[in-house]
């Protein structure tokens, strides 16, 4: 059965050096386990959508939980599902920073990445039209 994930999580490091350590761990981990998803970060805030089966994905986000590289981490959507939106990625990345203004302010109040004051529906619709809008880096 497979299922999709998806939390918010602030950096303990945002450093360029610790997003990528993240994302290479992940890159080497998810493969093996069936793991796909997308990692969005901007301001010191991750949103991460996680898909798989059920007990990997279960496994996964008791690790970050554990992380810390990882504080106030909160459960945003929890769903079974057909298929895979973010089938084609070990772990896509999308840096804020590089983006326009716009796309953000189409899902929030303000620029800038907030999981925490939006719905996860709202949080899900903004990782699908980073990756409409080939936002995402790092496909592999």
């Amino acid at each position: 059965m497979l299922v999709r994930l998806l939390y918010a999580s602030r950096a303990t490091d945002a450093s360029p050096e610790a997003i990528e350590a993240i994302l290479a761990e992940s890159r080497q981990h998810n493969p093996g386990c069936g793991i796909t998803g997308i990692l969005c970060y901007g301001g010191g805030v991750f949103l991460q959508a996680i898909e798989g089966g059920r007990s990997a994905v279960n496994e996964l986000y008791a690790h970050i939980l554990r992380d810390a590289r990882h504080t106030r981490v909160e459960l945003l959507v929890y769903e079974e599902i057909g298929e895979r939106r973010f089938g084609g990625w070990t772990m896509g990345q999308v840096n804020l920073s590089k983006l326009n203004a716009s796309i953000l302010l189409k899902y929030s109040e303000r620029p800038e990445l907030d999981p925490y004051s939006v719905s996860g529906k709202v949080s899900l619709a903004l990782l699908e039209e980073l990756m409409a809008t080939a936002s995402i880096i790092g496909r592999t």
